[in-house]
């Protein structure tokens, strides 16, 4: 967990930085960032589809996925809950912050790949670069939505340290497949944030959540009739 550890703490320093400049940031500025954050998710997002899709074994597997999630995630309305739990605490965004956050933070390779080979293999190479790179992403994002962003910092500490122990737990179960399309879909959901915050399209990326634990499911079915 040593990892997991470095790279919340990256978040917090750079959550504690940002917020510090964000008050003397003019809304200008504010503007050039979220294009900045907009441009950098969308990218992000891409480069993980094209660098997966050629290895999956499953190509309508992300449409399936997606789909499903998504009357899922409409049906428990996770969009509309997690945007009355934050306007509790945030009279602003912070809502569309902490959303883009969460799947910066927690749905990447480095993420996803880092804690199950900490567990198995006790190389933490992933998570730190992951923890520099979420570092950075936090100083915009806290300067653009305050330090409220912190808060994803708990959200990808509970994530990665549930990986890490189901990497113990199964070892061997958690297959490169797997990991290729969940990979996808996240990609997939990043891109959309990166969307949103371009002001392009508005899409309810918390509501496609539950999309990512489609693959594990169907190709756990699939590999019962091998």
């Amino acid at each position: 967990m040593i990892g997991t550890l470095f790279n919340v703490g990256m978040i917090l320093i750079g959550c504690t930085i940002g917020s510090l400049f964000s008050k003397g940031i003019k809304p200008a500025y504010h503007n050039i960032l979220m294009q900045a954050l907009g441009l950098a998710a969308t990218v992000i997002g891409i480069n993980a589809v094209v660098q997966r899709m050629p290895h999956s074994k499953y190509p309508v597997l992300f449409i399936v996925s997606l789909a499903v999630g998504g009357l899922i995630g409409q049906a428990l309305d996770l969009q509309g809950r997690f945007d009355k739990l934050v306007g509790h605490f945030s009279g602003g965004n912070l809502s569309e912050g902490l959303a883009t956050a969460i799947l910066l933070y927690c749905i990447g390779s480095l993420s996803i790949l880092g804690p199950i080979e900490a567990a198995l293999k006790h190389d933490y190479t992933f998570l730190f670069t992951n923890g520099m790179l979420d570092g950075i992403t936090s100083i915009v994002l806290a300067s653009t939505f305050g330090f409220g962003i912190a808060i994803a910092a708990g959200v990808l500490f509970v994530w990665q340290g549930s990986l890490y122990v189901l990497a113990l737990v199964l070892r061997g179960a958690l297959s490169t497949p797997i990991l290729n399309e969940i990979t996808i879909v996240g990609g997939i959901l990043i891109l959309g944030s990166g969307l949103g915050l371009l002001n392009i399209k508005k899409i309810n990326t918390l509501n496609l959540l539950p999309s990512l634990v489609i693959p594990p499911i169907v190709i756990g079915i699939l590999e019962l009739f091998h």
